[in-house]
């Protein structure tokens, strides 16, 4: 690669990272972050441009990192809470392309799902099973279509339905490591199920009455596996793309963004699950008491991975 077209690639980026190391409250896990990824920037300047002015530019400030590092040794007792309120939704705003990709592919296969099963009659059974759709279809003559919520004892519910949620999140970001393609495959899987669940409610003629329970834990459940399909992607870019970086590094940082991107689902999946075995069983409850939980899961979901990682950034440039 031409030192112009190197410079031009990755500009924007060093721009930023001088800025942030001038911030003094910079966690240590960000600017460690922030001091490898230069590392491999200014190594790479050397190996193909040794006496350039990018290599002069890249030594300053990876040594301004460096001695940040050492200067600003102390722990925070509060890292925990730092990763979700500052270093993740930082880093995270580096993936938006791939949230998008994971949402549009999701809802794209969700459609195919319900038109399959509108336009097949056996469709809707091949995905749910015979057993569920007669379950569904036994409760719906006995005038409780939702009664499945209702079957297992709340904890167990919460328990067995967050463990599973998490398992799903593991395996979206694991297939990752197939250039990506074993993520859209588990996206269309969920996705497909999903559509065709949801006309299975509607050729029922309760459609309302389905997405109004289904979608009090489901919105959260939902929009974190698409976020679980985010991180499998972020693992496949990083095979497909290395850009600057040989390809085993570029797969090594993908499979440490794509974890922390995991990471930053649990406490979401535990929301879903908590409602999901306690507040969705509920299945009386007023029609705008549903709508509420449903809009404040959206706003929760779309505020901490959409809006808060744009704002955390428009912030760290503006100093």
């Amino acid at each position: 690669m031409r030192e112009a077209a190197f410079v031009r690639q990755n500009k924007d980026k060093w721009v930023k990272y001088e800025k942030l190391i001038q911030n003094n409250e910079l966690s240590p896990d960000l600017i460690s972050n922030i001091y490898v990824d230069l590392s491999d920037d200014l190594s790479y300047s050397r190996t193909f441009y040794p006496q350039s002015n990018t290599s002069k530019y890249l030594n300053g400030i990876t040594s301004a990192a460096h001695q940040k590092i050492f200067k600003s040794k102390k722990e925070s007792g509060n890292r925990f809470i730092s990763f979700f309120t500052e270093d993740f939704p930082l880093e995270f705003y580096k993936y938006q392309k791939q949230l998008l990709l994971s949402f549009l592919i999701f809802a794209l296969f969700s459609l195919i799902g319900a038109y399959s099963a509108a336009t097949d009659g056996a469709f809707v059974r091949s995905i749910l099973g015979d057993a569920y759709v007669n379950m569904t279809l036994e409760n719906i003559a006995n005038n409780d279509p939702m009664a499945v919520y209702k079957k297992a004892s709340e904890l167990d519910m919460f328990l067995g339905i967050t463990i599973n949620n998490i398992r799903v999140s593991l395996m979206a970001f694991v297939f990752g490591v197939l250039a990506g393609v074993g993520t859209v495959f588990l996206l269309m899987q969920n996705a497909v199920m999903l559509g065709s669940f949801q006309y299975f409610f509607f050729e029922q003629g309760l459609l309302w009455e389905s997405a109004r329970t289904i979608w009090i834990h489901g919105t959260i459940e939902i929009s974190v596996i698409i976020i679980a399909g985010c991180a499998g992607l972020v693992v496949g870019k990083s095979i497909l793309f290395p850009g600057t970086f040989s390809r085993l590094k570029s797969f090594t940082m993908g499979i440490k963004q794509g974890l922390k991107i995991v990471i930053s689902t649990v406490p979401f999946f535990i929301i879903a699950g908590f409602l999901e075995g306690f507040v969705t069983r509920i299945t009386g409850m007023p029609d705008w008491l549903a709508i509420l939980i449903i809009s404040i899961s959206l706003a929760l979901i779309l505020f901490y991975y959409v809006y808060y990682p744009i704002y955390l950034t428009q912030k760290s440039k503006n100093g």
